[in-house]
């Protein structure tokens, strides 16, 4: 038992150091660089760089785009800018009560992560669709400017999809796409029972904060999701300790950014290059990623006010947000991944279909 102890420990010691290979390239951490950056410069240009933050969220949804023929592609990222800006408009619409927002959230995350799984969506998967409906409930309800901040998600994914064809034509020509593997579905229920348990558990990380009255409560579920995104339960908590490390790190980071006292410009060009790094590190090294999307996160949901006359306060919140999401989300992802669970989730659901199939034939028949 020892041995197998000390066996987990020196190979999670070991993951910290290790940069895993990737074929992915570097055209797409460009790609987001620009479809967030840009949106973020002109805004800043025409001195509404509230309107900048909004659009280049929606910009996120170039992060869908899937390799493949032109026409595959195009109508992906449609499809998820129409996706998020139905994420952001429930999001935004509940957010005058909190019961309501934790409620409706919660099975907005279960639809969108059983369509996700269904069309067998490769990562991010759900997470910026719940991330956009978990912003938008955290938002002042003003009913009168809805549309408006609706339509600057859509002109942040229409900037992404416009950026995204014309890179397509490119590389098409040059990489021809490669033939897609045949799909193959999993169990039946198997997606249902997933999307209950992130929808439960959305729901849960967004009343937690509300309940608690902390400040900017949107950071739990997104740290809460994030976690989830593990392929088993050891992957889970792995990434729930790596995001804990990186946070702390990150933060330590953002504290020196902010002694520097940038200005608009330089905290939009940093959060351009934080955005780059991000996307070169993802697929590579979780624990490094967090420690440069901490910032990156913090300027943009800061920017757009005068950011906070003490660092230190700022950390300390955003450190206590984090590691309530992280844990919120490393219990979710052992309900996810627990086989019994799922066994017993999916018994019960044949046998409640069976039953209402049954109820529905005898009135037929009656």
């Amino acid at each position: 038992m020892k041995t197998s102890v000390g066996g987990i420990i020196r190979h999670e010691i070991k993951s910290l150091f290790e940069l895993k290979k990737t074929e992915r390239l570097w055209h797409i951490p460009v790609l987001a660089s620009l479809c967030v950056g840009i949106p973020l410069l002109a805004a800043l240009y025409f001195g509404r760089l509230d309107f900048g933050l909004l659009a280049c969220m929606g910009g996120l949804v170039i992060l869908y785009m899937p390799a493949g023929p032109v026409d595959k592609r195009m109508i992906t990222l449609v499809a998820c800018s129409f996706g998020f800006m139905a994420s952001y408009a429930i999001g935004i619409t509940f957010s005058f009560n909190p019961l309501l927002s934790a409620l409706f959230i919660g099975l907005f995350a279960m639809g969108v992560h059983w369509v996700t799984s269904y069309f067998r969506l490769p990562p991010p998967g759900s997470f910026f669709f719940i991330m956009l409906a978990s912003i938008g409930s955290c938002a002042p309800f003003h009913l009168h400017t809805i549309p408006h901040r609706i339509g600057l998600i859509g002109m942040g994914t229409m900037f992404a999809c416009t950026l995204a064809l014309f890179y397509s034509l490119y590389i098409t020509r040059k990489l021809p796409p490669k033939k897609d593997p045949p799909l193959v579905r999993k169990e039946e229920y198997s997606d249902i029972v997933k999307s209950l348990i992130v929808g439960a558990f959305a729901g849960i990380s967004i009343l937690i904060p509300q309940l608690l009255k902390l400040d900017n409560p949107y950071w739990v579920p997104i740290s809460s999701m994030a976690v989830m995104q593990g392929v088993d339960v050891r992957h889970v908590w792995q990434r729930s300790f790596q995001r804990i490390l990186g946070t702390f790190a990150g933060m330590g980071l953002t504290w020196l950014l902010l002694l520097l006292r940038l200005d608009a410009l330089g905290i939009c060009i940093a959060i351009l290059i934080l955005q780059f790094i991000v996307e070169m590190f993802i697929v590579r090294h979780y624990a490094l990623t967090v420690f440069f999307i901490t910032p990156m996160t913090v300027f943009l949901a800061e920017a757009g006010s005068a950011m906070t006359e003490d660092p230190r306060m700022l950390v300390e919140l955003r450190v206590l947000d984090i590691v309530i999401g992280s844990l919120i989300g490393a219990v979710g992802g052992w309900f996810l991944h627990h086989r019994q669970i799922q066994e017993q989730t999916r018994r019960r659901i044949r046998v409640t279909r069976y039953v209402l199939t049954n109820l529905k034939n005898k009135r037929l028949f009656r």
